[in-house]
This record gives C-alpha cells, structure tokens and sequence, in this order.
C-alpha cells in the first residue's frame, strides 16, 4: 500500500467513552463512540478492549492511527532547568524525580515524554502509564494498523490552538467533564501545570479559574489572559468572566460528541 492512500483513523480514549473517527482531508468522518463505566484511573484498561472492538469493526489493516488520552489518564509535572544536567538520560531520570516528589512513588512505570525547551527553561512532562502504551501497541499491531502517535489531549489541545493566544503571560485551561488541566506560562515560560479532578460546570470552572487567577495575582503584577476550552460543552459554552473560550466550531455539523470535539485537535 501506497503511504499517500494509507487510510488515517483518530481514536479518543476517554474517562467514560471512547470514540473513532477516519481522516478524509481536513476532515473527520465520525465513526461513533462507545461508552463504559468510568471505574477511576484504571479503566484504561476498559477504553483499550473498547478500542479493540471499534478497530475490529471499522478500520482495515494497513492503515494508520493516531490516539489522544484522555487528561483523566494521564500526570504531568514541572521539570526545572538545572546546568547540573548533561545527557537525555539524567534529564528523564531528573522528570522521574519531579513526578515521585509531586504524586509518591510509582507503583507502575511510566512512559514520559519532555517538552523541547532551550537551556536555561523549564520543561512540561507529561506522562502515561508504560502498560497502557504497550497494550495499545500491542492491540494496534494484532489489528496490522500503525502506531503513528500516542498523546495527552491537553498537548494536543495546546498544539492547536497555541497561535491563537497573545504574546505574553498566560493561562490556558483544557477542562473534561471529570478533570481540567492548566498550563500557566510567564514571560515565554513554563512556571506550572496542574491537574485538578473538577467538572465542567460553569460553577466549578469559575471556582477553579478564580483561585489561580487569585494566586497568581499574589505572585506577579503582570497581566495574565485566561483562555478556556471544554470540549464537552458543545451547546452550552462556558460563561466564565475573563476568560477567552477557545472552541471548535461545532455548529458545521450534526455530530453532538465531545469525543469527536477532542479527535478534531490532530491532524
């Protein structure tokens, strides 16, 4: 098979669900979703059967595909810039240190991947769990698909809309029904990433946006812009005061699924 007719899919595992979609161009045709049980962090084990199921039905070997993780599967931590470092594998092993000292000692391995920042930056890592990349590669491969990436839905969120933020600080919140990530950024810098287990809610995403606008305005006078993007509320965007929704346009279609919402940030 020709690479330029190499057929492209987009899957979404979830907190709850898990969807399918298949590239045609700039466009995704929306092959459906699946839901389950959200039984907490372990039911990526769940959401990896459900992809299995909705490959085997859909997509044909030979094909490519590409799969965004849910926030509510993954952790994500500040790694500081530090001169003492001087090899790929101290700084990965200085990443591990940083998530231990935020979430305990693993009891799982991890599979991290770094920001490319210049020297002197500190650097966002992100993190899945290493079985679930290896069960998924495992799964992709017993299909005879390829693997073509595997990232956290709060950088493929960022990836796409990164252009459209002004230059200066900011904060930019990804909020799922279950959990919000934020990425605050000072003076073209990381300074933080946080996850925090809250709903979408306009009450609650208020809530989450006051506090760190509050705490933020305790350590620096300089102005900060807000932008929010919560791929379900796809009939009811947030009302958030000082905040800049960033959505995806849903009104051009018919499909009302915050998984498609969250397939739409790759290409």
């Amino acid at each position: 098979m020709s690479l330029l007719s190499r057929e492209r899919y987009v899957a979404v595992l979830g907190a709850s669900g898990v969807g399918l979609g298949q590239r045609q161009g700039g466009d995704t045709l929306w092959l459906g979703s699946v839901g389950f049980i959200d039984e907490g962090f372990m039911a990526w084990t769940v959401a990896l059967e459900t992809l299995d199921r909705l490959l085997g039905e859909h997509a044909r070997a030979g094909a490519e595909l590409t799969v965004v993780v849910s926030g509510h599967f993954s952790r994500f931590c500040l790694v500081p810039w530090s001169e003492q470092i001087s090899s790929p594998d101290e700084l990965r092993g200085f990443a591990q240190l940083c998530f231990e000292d935020l979430y305990g000692a693993a009891n799982q391995p991890w599979s991290l991947v770094l920001s490319a920042e210049p020297a002197g930056y500190d650097r966002i890592a992100s993190a899945l769990p290493q079985d679930l990349i290896e069960r998924l590669r495992a799964l992709v491969s017993g299909r005879g698909l390829r693997l073509r990436s595997v990232q956290p839905y709060l950088m493929a969120a960022f990836n796409h809309f990164d252009k459209s933020f002004d230059a200066g600080d900011f904060l930019f919140v990804v909020a799922e029904p279950v959990r919000s990530v934020m990425l605050l950024a000072r003076e073209g810098r990381w300074t933080a990433v946080r996850s925090v287990g809250s709903s979408d809610s306009d009450a609650a995403l208020s809530a989450l946006v006051g506090r760190e606008c509050q705490l933020q305005a305790s350590i620096s006078d300089r102005p900060l812009n807000v932008y929010l993007h919560a791929p379900a509320r796809i009939d009811s965007h947030p009302e958030v005061p000082g905040v800049q929704l960033r959505t995806l346009e849903e009104g051009r279609t018919s499909v009302r699924d915050s998984l498609y919402v969250m397939s739409r940030t790759v290409a």
